[in-house]
Order: C-alpha cells, then sequence, then structure tokens
C-alpha cells in the first residue's frame, strides 16, 4: 500500500478533456545532449509511424547544448513536435513536461539515445487490446554500447505474450523493465502520479513497481527495445560516485510499501542482496580501470546493501584477486 507521504514527491498528470479527439500512442521522447543518438532514435519511430491520427511523436529538449532541433529537422520531416525547456529541470522535470503534454491514450517513453525494432508499437499495442485493463505493457530490451554494439539481452520472464502474474513482487526482486521498453496508459499516470522527485536514479524502477502492484502488467518476450550504455548517459554519470546504487537502495525503501504486507520485507531483502552483488561488480570493473574512488564507493555500497558476512567475505576475495593494492583516495 502506497504512503500517503509518497504523493509529496508525485507531481499529477493532469487529465485530458473527455471526448476530445486523440491519438492512440504518444511517443514523448525527452533529450538533453544526445543529439548524435537522436537520428536513430526518431529513424526506429518513424519506420512504424502510423500517420499523426494515431501517433504523436515529440520531442522534448531540456535545454540541451548540442542542438536536438538540427537532427530534428534533418530526421522529422515535419512529422515530430519539438518542445524546448525554457530552462533546465533535470531528467525527472523533463519526464513529467513528456507524460503531461503526451496526447495519446499509451504512452511510450523513449529516451533520446535509445531505440526501438520493428514491430514494437503493434505487439506492445496488442497487450492494450487484449486486455482492457492492462496498465502496462513491456518487452525485453537489447543493452547496447554507445556505438550501437548489442552487449547483452535479459533471459525471458515467461514464454510468450501474456499477462505478467505475481508483476509487482516479480519487478521488485530485480529491475527488470528499462524505460524504452514499456508502455503505460496514460489514465495510470493519471491516477499514480508522475516519477518520484525524491530518485535521481532508479526513478522508472519504482515507477514500475508502482504500476504492477495497481494494475495488470503485460508481458512480451521478444527483444523489442534498445538500450544505450554510455558514460553520458544519467546511470552512467552516478557510477563513479556509487549514487546509482544508493538511490536503488531508496527506491527499494519506497515500493516496499507497495508489496504485499506478508511478502514485503523478504522481497526488499533479496533485491539487496542482488544489489550488493552488482555494486561489488561495478566495483570490480572500476578497479581494473585503476579508479580506487568509485571501486570504493561502490563497495562502501554494496556492505550498505547488504550488511552480512556473505558481503565482507565477497569484499575481501576481491581485493586479495587484484593484490591487495587497494588504497583508500587522498
Amino acid at each position: 500500500m502506497t504512503a500517503a507521504r509518497d504523493f509529496e514527491y508525485r507531481d499529477p498528470i493532469s487529465p485530458l478533456p473527455r471526448g476530445a479527439a486523440r491519438p492512440k500512442w504518444s511517443v514523448m521522447i525527452p533529450v538533453y545532449n544526445c543529439a548524435r543518438f537522436l537520428a536513430a532514435t526518431l529513424e526506429s519511430v518513424l519506420a512504424q509511424d502510423p500517420g499523426p491520427a494515431q501517433m504523436q511523436i515529440e520531442v522534448v529538449d531540456d535545454c540541451s547544448s548540442d542542438d536536438p532541433q538540427t537532427v530534428l529537422n534533418e530526421i522529422g520531416r515535419n512529422r515530430v513536435g519539438f518542445f524546448h525547456q525554457p530552462r533546465n529541470l533535470g531528467h525527472i522535470g523533463n519526464f513529467h513536461t513528456c507524460l503531461d503534454r503526451a496526447q495519446g491514450e499509451l504512452v511510450h517513453l523513449l529516451h533520446g539515445d535509445d531505440a526501438v525494432r520493428p514491430g514494437f508499437y503493434e505487439l506492445l499495442g496488442r497487450g492494450f487490446d487484449a486486455d482492457p485493463s492492462t496498465g502496462a505493457a513491456f518487452c525485453r530490451a537489447i543493452f547496447m554500447d554507445a556505438h550501437g554494439q548489442e552487449l547483452s539481452i535479459p533471459p525471458v520472464m515467461q514464454s510468450g505474450p501474456g499477462r505478467l502474474e505475481n508483476a509487482a513482487v516479480r519487478l521488485a526482486l530485480e529491475q527488470h523493465i528499462m524505460t524504452p521498453s514499456i508502455v503505460v496508459r496514460r489514465a495510470v499516470y493519471e491516477e499514480l502520479g508522475a516519477f518520484d522527485r525524491r530518485l535521481k536514479c532508479s526513478e522508472d524502477w519504482e515507477m514500475w513497481v508502482r504500476i504492477a502492484s495497481q494494475f495488470p502488467v503485460w508481458y512480451e518476450p521478444q527483444a523489442l527495445a534498445l538500450y544505450r550504455m554510455h558514460q553520458q548517459s544519467n546511470t552512467g554519470r552516478h557510477i563513479r560516485s556509487a549514487a546509482d546504487m544508493a538511490y536503488t537502495r531508496m527506491a527499494i525503501d519506497i515500493f516496499k510499501s507497495y508489496l504485499p504486507t506478508e511478502l514485503a520485507d523478504d522481497v526488499a531483502a533479496s533485491a539487496r542482496r542482488t544489489y550488493a552483488l552488482s555494486a561489488l561488480e561495478t566495483a570490480q570493473r572500476l578497479f581494473g580501470a585503476r579508479d580506487w574512488a568509485g571501486c570504493l564507493a561502490q563497495m562502501s555500497e554494496a556492505f550498505r546493501f547488504d550488511p552480512s558476512l556473505k558481503t565482507i567475505g565477497r569484499m575481501l576475495r576481491l581485493v586479495a584477486r587484484q593484490g591487495g593494492r587497494i588504497v583508500h583516495p587522498g
């Protein structure tokens, strides 16, 4: 159950006038200094464009310095809308603008450095058509690097398309949904509010668990979204300080209250153990890059996630494998 105080940190999404003509889809593309990737994002959507009566496509720029409008003019063919923020709001504020400006029944937040594969809108749309109570539908996302090279694809959660059973618990155990891979009914955002302002990372994970605790969620096992990982992404910017993990801990603390009371403690503890291990894996990569400060920050977060002897043992083994060369910065 959501605590009343949580609503203090969610901006409301204004309902649209009833009876007004509106498209089925709103593809809202938040951008901030990612113009070099924007062409691929737009082309992936326009290749599936059913026309303006059925799909709103709009770029929402958070005061970028790399001129995304030039890309839009070249690729958008007068088909894509553009909104420029009067001042930089940060990504949470920009997401809120996207949701509030969305006119469609179904909203797809597609970061300006991500993309979709052919069939994304058709197959995810089937989830809403098949079950009018569906609040959100998602598929697997392919992880790729800054150059578009595919890195990994997560395993399937169920063999065929359909409602994901026990969705809130399953999604709370681990982050399975990357933002470009999910579509949400606008009415759901109207009821539950926008992304939580307390979170600078993992705000998406909190949102998906929030939605799954209140509405049925449809799953499409095909990998139809592309999620780009690079140092300038929101998550990438927070890794060295381990702020990504600090916000992940906060997200778990927030969405624990959404889960069935009899399961909440065990699910939250399991999620913390999972991300303690993730933090240690990141620490090892940073150590390999000789980033001692980043390595120590991630190790510290691992212990905060799971202050157990097992975590301490893993930390000691990590240092031992590297020849004990970790030193405190400064």
